[in-house]
Protein backbone atom coordinates (compact mmCIF):
# COMPACT_ATOMS: atom_id res chain seq x y z
CA UNK A 1 0.00 0.00 0.00
CA UNK A 2 2.62 2.67 0.45
CA UNK A 3 4.70 3.73 -2.07
CA UNK A 4 8.20 4.00 -0.54
CA UNK A 5 10.26 4.09 -3.91
CA UNK A 6 8.71 7.00 -5.63
CA UNK A 7 10.38 9.37 -2.77
CA UNK A 8 13.79 6.99 -2.52
CA UNK A 9 12.25 5.62 0.76
CA UNK A 10 10.73 8.63 2.21
CA UNK A 11 7.09 10.08 2.82
CA UNK A 12 5.97 13.16 3.47
CA UNK A 13 3.78 13.48 6.62
CA UNK A 14 1.35 16.57 7.32
CA UNK A 15 0.43 17.19 10.91
CA UNK A 16 -2.91 18.54 12.24
CA UNK A 17 -3.95 18.68 15.13
CA UNK A 18 -6.62 15.63 16.35
CA UNK A 19 -9.02 18.13 17.72
CA UNK A 20 -9.31 21.41 16.26
CA UNK A 21 -7.88 20.26 12.42
CA UNK A 22 -5.09 22.88 12.45
CA UNK A 23 -1.90 21.99 10.32
CA UNK A 24 0.78 22.30 12.73
CA UNK A 25 3.71 20.61 10.50
CA UNK A 26 4.96 18.97 7.42
CA UNK A 27 7.99 16.52 8.12
CA UNK A 28 9.48 13.25 6.56
CA UNK A 29 9.28 9.68 7.43
CA UNK A 30 11.28 6.60 6.10
CA UNK A 31 10.07 2.71 7.17
CA UNK A 32 11.62 3.09 10.67
CA UNK A 33 10.27 6.04 11.84
CA UNK A 34 6.66 4.63 10.80
CA UNK A 35 7.38 2.10 13.05
CA UNK A 36 8.54 3.29 15.71
CA UNK A 37 5.94 5.96 15.81
CA UNK A 38 3.30 2.75 15.65
CA UNK A 39 5.11 1.15 18.00
CA UNK A 40 5.18 4.02 20.52
CA UNK A 41 2.61 6.26 19.21
CA UNK A 42 4.75 9.21 19.83
CA UNK A 43 5.62 10.84 16.38
CA UNK A 44 9.21 9.80 15.04
CA UNK A 45 10.52 11.39 11.81
CA UNK A 46 13.26 11.14 9.47
CA UNK A 47 15.58 14.14 9.47
CA UNK A 48 16.69 14.88 5.66
CA UNK A 49 19.43 17.60 6.47
CA UNK A 50 20.83 15.51 9.91
CA UNK A 51 20.45 11.71 8.08
CA UNK A 52 18.58 10.51 11.27
CA UNK A 53 15.54 9.85 12.91
CA UNK A 54 14.08 12.07 15.73
CA UNK A 55 11.21 11.73 17.84
CA UNK A 56 9.01 15.06 18.06
CA UNK A 57 9.86 16.64 21.26
CA UNK A 58 12.85 14.65 22.30
CA UNK A 59 14.61 17.34 23.53
CA UNK A 60 12.13 20.63 23.49
CA UNK A 61 9.01 18.07 25.28
CA UNK A 62 6.64 19.22 22.59
CA UNK A 63 5.62 15.66 21.87
CA UNK A 64 3.01 14.93 19.16
CA UNK A 65 0.98 11.73 20.23
CA UNK A 66 -0.81 9.76 17.57
CA UNK A 67 -4.36 9.67 17.71
CA UNK A 68 -4.95 8.88 14.20
CA UNK A 69 -2.64 7.89 10.64
CA UNK A 70 -3.72 8.33 7.34
CA UNK A 71 -2.37 7.47 4.33
CA UNK A 72 -3.51 8.97 0.29
CA UNK A 73 -4.84 7.72 -2.23
CA UNK A 74 -1.55 7.18 -4.06
CA UNK A 75 0.56 5.73 -0.84
CA UNK A 76 2.89 8.37 -0.95
CA UNK A 77 1.61 10.57 2.02
CA UNK A 78 1.08 10.61 4.84
CA UNK A 79 -1.43 12.42 7.62
CA UNK A 80 -1.02 12.17 11.34
CA UNK A 81 -3.82 13.42 13.42
CA UNK A 82 -1.96 14.17 17.01
CA UNK A 83 -2.38 15.79 20.23
CA UNK A 84 -0.03 18.04 20.52
CA UNK A 85 2.00 19.53 23.91
CA UNK A 86 3.47 22.56 23.51
CA UNK A 87 4.20 24.75 20.32
CA UNK A 88 4.74 22.15 17.33
CA UNK A 89 6.79 24.37 15.38
CA UNK A 90 11.12 24.95 16.41
CA UNK A 91 10.19 28.81 16.72
CA UNK A 92 8.12 28.41 19.58
CA UNK A 93 5.23 29.19 17.53
CA UNK A 94 1.97 26.73 17.27
CA UNK A 95 2.09 25.69 13.73
CA UNK A 96 5.03 25.98 11.23
CA UNK A 97 2.57 27.82 8.72
CA UNK A 98 2.34 31.54 10.34
CA UNK A 99 3.64 33.24 7.59
CA UNK A 100 1.46 34.32 5.04
CA UNK A 101 2.18 34.75 1.17
CA UNK A 102 0.96 37.48 -0.69
CA UNK A 103 -0.81 36.59 -3.69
Amino acid sequence: MIDWKKMNGLLPVVVQDADNKEVLMQAYVNEEALKLTKETGYAHYYSRSRKKIWQKGESSGNIQLIREIYLDCDGDCLLYLVEQKGPACHTGRRSCFYRKLHI
